[in-house]
């Protein structure tokens, strides 16, 4: 069957940038996978979206006019009920192959087969392939349903304007025309009051001809760019601009600043980047700078003021200092630029003084004078202020550095114990601070500024800098221990009152992050080698809220190491592997990783299956028998298996403990691996609830001692098949 290329186009008002990529990547997959599914597509057809932010549009190849007719088998209704005791069609029969458009003929055509425990009539027929101008309509109607609109608009059809109102239309932005061309023949589908045509517009200044007609589905792209000065393709238009960021800063760099600042490099945000692609149909980067006084203010808030509110991109030196140039990314592009970056530098310069003026006015009052501040703002409803969570901050890192083993030298460690102390008191005062109120971004970030200023040292600035870190996935940890300590305090204290009322997560709901903070939780106790237990650092935040929740340990454990489990099989480890560790419930999170390994490396010993499932078999035993003394009785031996299996044990499980002490778990477990053949030899030939009640006692403290010895790194029956 002949096939020809399709596209579609749909022109609209600007569309929300940050969901343009979104919505062109939806409106061309709902298409393509609408118009496959009747069949109007060939096995090797592809679509290539297109969005900009004017139009959502998709080419689709090897589009047929028609689609093939399709064989389909139908079921009516039980044998039972379709024919008589004489075999004759009932009317209730007749009554379906009538609506199915059959007459009393199309009996003798029924099939007869099983149908669960009945038997069924089934009616074989064809049913004619879609036309596209069918098929495509449904798809359109689809595709234009299914768009995930950020927030949906009314508006009247043009054709309605004598009476504004009385015909309106739902879509994301109004549409002014309908593109639809399969090779060069227009499909006359409809959409949002339009009707399809060849005709699309062109760029709002810059365009040659206006409108632009296309001739035929596979000119789109070339047509825009050639007549309509439009890059379609969102892809290269991001790719487009990345390469203009690089060669003006390239360029920049080369210049007589070049002295100066080295080479030059536009700040690495993709989230901008897909913003600003989302606002241009032809970019065009120009360089334009601003006043270098206002280099004294903090480099974040200037970043944030030009990224945030222009969509500008700051130029950074090759040590990441921020430079008074940066790049705009133009709509236009006009003989002389001149005009648009003097626009540009003239909108940047107020929000650049006001930053500064934010920073001057913020360093007139110290950190600590704002302590008293925090009792006025309300954290929860259930929880307190913001000063009361400060002071539960305050006393959780405290109890938690307690613990540490660099605070039990007191008269060393106590500048130590009181920059955590400072910090924690410290760290959420810049929440009402000018330029935070201002930019809730920099929160944490100008803490550790004005802690500077106020002379209270890299220690404690770093440690209120970094209190909110890690913010999401691969961010970096706290700098300082301090730090660590305060950051931990933080995430628990939140943690820990959220599940103390009864706040938690549920499915895709988290309004206070706290999955995100549980995770934070983990990664610091697993990489910042702090050498405390979770449950213990847990048991330090609970005390902190008195009355104010109920209990929340046990859960918070839980859930913690649920989000642990989680990060392990997302990094590659098995089921049976993460559930072996976590089984034991391992306090030292740092161990994880090492246990892991181990069980890894047991796990591809020939000795392991047969281990595993002896294991798993003892704990059944044990299970069954209820409290066990682990105490063994060597005179109480009578067979030889008992015998061999306590020697072995006498031989192996010290060197197995002596290695797990060193840390060295791998070793240990292998070492246990030597245990296969008198365990084996053990179950086949001693029965362990014997009638006599000592020997039975005994067996059974035999077999708790090697459950100990063996489930020391794992739980080693999960490994079990």
């Amino acid at each position: 069957m002949t096939t020809q290329n399709l596209l579609i186009e749909l022109f609209v008002e600007e569309l929300p940038p940050k969901a343009l990529q979104k919505l062109g990547d939806a409106f061309s997959s709902v298409l393509f996978e609408q118009l496959k599914a009747q069949g109007l597509t060939a096995a090797h057809s592809a679509v290539t979206a297109y969005a900009s932010p004017r139009r959502l549009a998709a080419h689709i190849t090897a589009v047929s006019a028609l689609a093939a007719d399709k064989a389909v088998q139908q079921k009516l209704m039980p044998v039972t009920v379709g024919l008589d005791a004489n075999g004759n069609a009932t009317p209730a029969l007749l009554k379906k192959l009538q609506a199915l458009g059959a007459g009393p003929e199309a009996v003798a055509q029924l099939k007869r087969a099983p149908d669960g425990k009945t038997e069924a009539l089934f009616y074989d027929s064809l049913v004619k392939g879609a036309s596209l101008v069918e098929g495509l309509q449904k798809a359109l109607n689809d595709a234009i349903a299914k768009l995930p609109i950020p927030k949906v608009m009314s508006y009247p059809l043009e054709t309605d304007c004598e009476l504004p109102g009385w015909t309106s239309v739902n879509f994301v932005r109004p549409a002014h025309s309908l593109l639809a061309l399969h090779g060069s023949t227009v499909v006359p589908v409809k959409a949002l009051g339009l009707t399809a045509g060849n005709l699309t517009q062109g760029h709002r200044f810059e365009a040659k001809v206006s409108p632009v007609a296309l001739a035929h589905a596979d000119g789109y792209a070339d047509t825009l760019a050639k007549d309509g000065a439009v890059i379609a393709s969102f892809t290269e238009r991001r790719t487009e601009i990345s390469r203009q960021l690089e060669a003006a800063a390239a360029k920049v760099g080369g210049g007589e600043d070049s002295k100066s600042h080295g080479a030059l490099r536009p700040i690495e945000d993709a989230a901008l980047l897909d913003e600003v692609t989302a606002l241009v149909e032809r970019p065009n980067v120009l360089v334009c700078e601003f006043e270098k006084q206002f280099l004294d203010v903090p480099q974040e808030c200037l970043i944030l003021t030009m990224k945030a509110n222009q969509k500008y991109f700051p130029l950074l030196d090759a040590a990441g200092k921020l430079t008074h140039q940066f790049l705009v990314v133009s709509n236009i592009t006009p003989d002389d630029a001149s005009a648009v970056i003097g626009g540009n530098e003239r909108v940047v310069r107020p929000r650049l003084a006001d930053a500064k003026f934010f920073f001057d006015q913020d360093r007139k009052k110290t950190l600590a004078s704002r302590v008293d501040g925090l009792a006025k703002v309300v954290y929860h409803n259930k929880l307190g202020t913001q000063g009361e969570r400060t002071e539960r901050v305050r006393a959780i890192a405290k109890g938690i550095a307690a613990l540490l083993p660099k605070a039990q030298d007191a008269a060393q460690d106590t500048a130590f114990l009181q920059a955590v102390d400072t910090a924690a008191q410290l760290a959420k005062t810049d929440l009402l601070t000018d330029m935070v109120g201002e930019f809730p971004e920099l929160q944490g970030i100008m803490g550790g500024y004005y802690a500077r200023h106020d002379g209270l040292g890299d220690v404690v600035a770093q440690a209120i800098e970094d209190h909110y870190k890690p913010r999401f996935a691969g961010d970096e940890l706290p700098r300082n221990t301090v730090g660590v300590v305060v950051a931990l305090a933080d995430k628990l204290e939140t943690l820990v009152g959220m599940f103390g009322i009864g706040n938690l997560p549920t499915g895709d709901k988290d309004p206070f992050a706290l999955r995100r903070h549980a995770l934070g939780v983990v990664r610091m106790l697993s990489d910042a080698h702090l050498d405390v237990g979770l449950d213990a650092v847990i048991a330090q935040a609970v005390p902190a809220f008195g009355d104010k929740i109920t209990d929340p340990a046990q859960a918070l454990s839980a859930f913690i190491y649920d989000r642990l489990s989680g990060g392990l099989r997302e990094q590659g480890y098995s089921s049976q592997e993460v559930e072996a560790v976590l089984a034991l419930r391992p306090q030292r999170l740092s161990d994880v990783a090492q246990r892991l390994t181990a069980v890894r490396a047991f796990a591809a010993l020939p000795e392991s299956p047969a281990l595993a499932a002896a294991n798993k078999r003892i704990g059944n035993v044990l299970k069954k028998a209820g409290e066990v003394d682990a105490h063994v009785n060597p005179a109480l031996f009578k067979e030889d298996a008992e015998q061999a299996l306590y020697a072995a044990m006498q031989k192996l499980l010290p060197e197995s403990e002596s290695q797990f002490k060193a840390g060295d778990y791998a070793a240990s477990l292998q070492t246990l691996a030597a245990l296969r053949s008198p365990v084996d030899a053990f179950f086949d030939d001693v029965m362990v609830n014997a009638e006599e009640m000592d020997l039975r006692l005994n067996r059974q403290g035999l077999l708790k001692s090697l459950h100990l010895a063996m489930n020391r790194v794992a739980d080693l029956s999960a490994l079990a098949s």
